[in-house]
């Protein structure tokens, strides 16, 4: 495997390449990249690959990983209910 296809955002199955391809384009933060890409929304909701995006964000710009501010994480927008969610349903209305 290249380093080009290692793999960052496995929910959205997004690699370093198409990370770095972002940062060169001028999207170096978390959120820009999370809105443009969806890094970071998928089932797992950042927990696996967001201290991966912010070490290529600190890498390309020359920035400390410590000064890459994480992404926000948002409830949904409409309440649902734990048995929906359990049996895979959208009856939450």
């Amino acid at each position: 495997m290249e380093d080009k296809d290692i793999i960052i955002c496995r929910c959205e199955d997004l690699s370093r390449e198409d990370v770095r391809k972002l940062i060169a384009a001028g999207y170096t933060t978390v959120e820009e990249i999370k809105r443009i890409s969806r890094c970071g929304m998928g089932p797992c909701q950042g927990r696996t690959c967001q201290q991966l995006l912010a070490r290529e964000i600190a890498a390309m710009t020359g920035k400390d990983v410590a000064d890459i501010a994480p992404g926000k994480t948002r409830p949904p927008a409409t309440g649902v209910k734990l048995g929906a969610l359990a049996k895979g349903r959208d009856d939450h209305e």
